[in-house]
């Protein structure tokens, strides 16, 4: 299945080559098991060394959803003859859950076609790069390959299913989507991740002092809520938060609440409202950030780009989103929305600045597809910079692919997929006009890839 630098593959059946899927997460693994159960020998290359290692990343916190929500049904009958039975269906996992008891067990089941400590640098067509058109279809791919020991080798491949995610880039502190002036350097008071505050070390990073939390997200929120605990504890004395967005407050800033058909999204909203009106956090709004500065004691001051100055904090926690690595598919003939960097077919669905709240038209391989044949970006990474990412949207999206590359277009045409209303709306502005979003009832709902994972049972539940 693999040849190493320098092996000449002379007349190798592109058909009897694996689907490379990249990424050993939710939507990677479930690729995985669509393809095993249509017969076409998938091999998942996994950075890290275990299944869902981006998951794990943010074990510590539990999911919008239930597990009946976020078990992709092929995955289950994959695991079917191993004995393994699924979680209450009706109870919350977290991260960590989610990766030990679902995820691992999957890859388990797999065996040697998920390998782990592989990341893929490249991905082109054997023998072409993106300008050559000559029998370019007819070359099976290759994808490069650095293994943890530092070797380097290139898979050949039927079919590339990039499932990576979008956890790996996090998006900077500056309002023009570049990072603020001086943010670089002050990467030592400056995490991209909602903390871990059961872990003594971080806790002592955060206790007693005073953060700033940049976002409007469930990520955003999911922080507040953990820092206005954490001022609650004994050990929390004069732990503060200032809480940073990019546009003014309205009666959507803090999600659906009692409306939303995600419960534990809609109280995760309330409870950071309760941060802001207990005196835990105070909110600044209309703030786009343009540098990164430090006083004489060390601490960071936050400069807009009107010019307005912060009181300086201790920390500073980036919770404005994530956004696609295209770097090693560069190499391949992609059609991606401008904006979104989603796939052109895809993006009019899923663009908050256009659709409304829990409404994305049921897609799979069509949207999908892009100029270059029989690749195809899937899960978070298939949404590009777009919120909202739904983990059974992944599950569709993947089962359409196996189907189609199966030769079924019957089944990968037959796309089914029903998401939550949230009653949280953005609209045109998304970030500057609150009252015109109120206004249209357009835009999209607030809440970051990162948190929203799970999906709706046919007509309720959902991340």
């Amino acid at each position: 299945m693999s040849n190493q630098v320098g092996e000449s593959v002379v007349n190798a059946s592109t058909e009897a080559l694996p689907v490379v899927v990249i990424g050993a997460g939710p939507a990677g693994l479930a690729a995985a098991a669509h393809l095993t159960g249509r017969g076409i020998e998938p091999l998942v290359l996994e950075t890290g060394p275990a299944a869902g290692a981006a998951v794990r990343e943010w074990g510590h916190v539990r999911l919008f959803s239930t597990w009946s929500e976020v078990v992709d049904p092929a995955a289950e009958k994959l695991l079917a003859p191993t004995g393994w039975t699924a979680p209450d269906g009706t109870t919350y996992p977290s991260g960590a859950d989610w990766a030990d008891l679902y995820l691992q067990p999957i890859a388990d089941v797999l065996g040697d076609k998920v390998r782990y400590g592989a990341t893929v640098t490249g991905v082109s067509r054997q023998g072409r790069d993106r300008i050559v058109d000559a029998d370019r279809e007819q070359q099976p791919f290759t994808v490069r390959v650095v293994n943890a020991d530092g070797s380097e080798e290139r898979v050949l491949a039927r079919a590339v299913i990039d499932a990576s995610g979008t956890w790996s880039t996090p998006s900077p502190i500056g309002g023009d989507g570049l990072p603020a002036l001086g943010e670089q350097a002050a990467a030592d008071r400056i995490s991209y991740r909602i903390p871990d505050l059961k872990d003594p070390a971080v806790r002592a990073r955060y206790a007693g002092k005073r953060t700033a939390v940049i976002g409007s997200g469930a990520s955003a929120f999911t922080a507040l809520a953990y820092l206005a605990d954490l001022a609650r504890a004994e050990d929390g004395t004069r732990t503060h938060a200032t809480w940073i967005l990019r546009r003014g407050i309205s009666g959507s800033t803090f999600g659906g609440g009692s409306a939303d058909q995600l419960p534990a999204r809609g109280a995760l909203g309330l409870a950071a409202k309760a941060a802001v009106d207990d005196g835990y956090a105070d909110a600044v709004t209309g703030f786009r950030t343009d540098a990164v500065e430090r006083d004489s004691d060390g601490r960071l001051v936050l400069v807009a780009e009107d010019g307005r100055r912060l009181d300086p904090v201790d920390e500073v926690i980036v919770l404005t989103g994530l956004r696609p690595d295209l770097s090693f598919v560069s190499e391949l003939r992609l059609g991606l929305d401008e904006r979104l960097q989603a796939p052109v077919e895809l993006a009019p669905l899923i663009d908050p600045n256009q659709h409304s709240c829990g409404t994305v038209y049921p897609h799979g391989v069509n949207e999908l597809s892009h100029p270059e044949k029989d690749v195809y970006l899937v899960g978070m990474k298939s949404y590009g910079r777009a919120p909202t990412f739904l983990a059974m949207t992944g599950y569709e999206q993947v089962r359409s692919i196996a189907a189609h590359l199966a030769g079924d277009h019957e089944a990968a045409e037959r796309v089914e997929l029903t998401l939550p209303e949230t009653g949280v709306c953005g609209g045109a502005g998304l970030f500057d006009q609150p009252a015109a979003t109120e206004e249209s009832g357009g835009g999209c709902c607030a809440a970051p890839a990162t948190l929203t994972i799970g999906a709706p049972a046919a007509t309720s539940g959902g991340c």
